[in-house]
């Protein structure tokens, strides 16, 4: 019998955890503030962007929005960056991604202070992850540490598995299982013998942006499910597993939704969290 890791109470425990923290602060008179800048009219980014800000409320952190027309220009973004960068009330800078095409994207995340680089997107946050002496995590793969943890599921000395190499959860997913013991492989489109990799895999994190791409076929006996993907198919939210199919299978299983997706929003809280208490001399 498989278990159902669930993202809305293990992100909930998370949200418990930092809406206390942040009210021991507001003691001491320290706001946490976060800062969130969307550009354009993108939909599922002000479904995002609603959501941060909804979180915020509801753990005390201080949220600013930033809506900018699609026509911003660069050097508009880039200058309002700075201020953000310099103002005391804000300890955490999010830039949502995807920006518009005219927008270099790296210029943009490298303009903010890694101080406030809530996302851990930018180089020095990147680097720092990878000798393993860092503050912030990317939200995505801190989250799945995070339900492994909450899970008492050991990485130490097991077969993990990532689908997908991107930047927001493909490698940085792949450190953070290195750093807990874990013997890691990461899988993209160019692997040969995909499917008997995965069936290897104690552990299988799937990142790869595809409906239902790992089969039961794919999926060893009593393996651990983690699904990070989201899509949509015939009108319904799925992941990248074949939930109905591969469950059965693993001993434990993140459902689409309500697994990874929950734990993104919470690591950003505690990203923002960690960067206030950072910059206030507490850690």
């Amino acid at each position: 019998m498989y278990k159902l890791i669930d993202g809305k109470v293990i992100s909930a425990a998370v949200k418990e955890r930092v809406k206390n923290e942040v009210a021991e602060l507001k003691t001491k008179g320290i706001t946490v503030g976060l800062a969130v800048i969307i550009v354009g009219e993108d939909p599922a980014s002000k479904v995002y962007v609603s959501n941060k800000k909804k979180a915020c409320e509801a753990l005390g952190i201080l949220s600013r929005e930033y809506a900018l027309p699609e026509s911003t220009t660069e050097d508009e973004l880039l200058n309002l960056i700075t201020k953000l960068n310099a103002d005391p009330e804000i300890n955490g800078i999010l830039c949502q991604l995807p920006l518009p095409k005219h927008l270099d994207e790296k210029l943009i995340i490298n303009s903010i202070d890694p101080e406030k680089d809530v996302d851990a997107f930018h180089p020095v946050n990147v680097g720092k992850i990878m000798i393993g002496d860092y503050y912030f995590l990317p939200c995505t793969p801190a989250g799945v540490m995070e339900m492994l943890k909450y899970e008492g599921i050991e990485v130490e000395g097991k077969n993990c598995v990532v689908i997908g190499r991107s930047n927001i959860v493909g490698k940085p997913m792949n450190m953070l299982l290195l750093h807990k013991n874990g013997t890691v492989t990461i899988c993209h489109s160019r692997t040969k013998n995909l499917a008997e990799i995965c069936r290897n895999a104690d552990i299988l994190v799937a990142a790869v942006g595809k409906p239902n791409f790992v089969t039961a076929d794919m999926v060893k006996d009593g393996a651990v499910v983690i699904d990070v993907g989201i899509n949509r198919l015939d009108g319904k939210l799925c992941g990248d597993v074949d939930f109905e199919n591969v469950k059965e299978k693993s001993s434990a299983i993140t459902p689409v939704p309500g697994g990874v997706g929950p734990m993104t929003i919470a690591m950003l809280m505690q990203n923002t969290l960690t960067a206030a208490k950072k910059h206030n001399g507490l850690i």
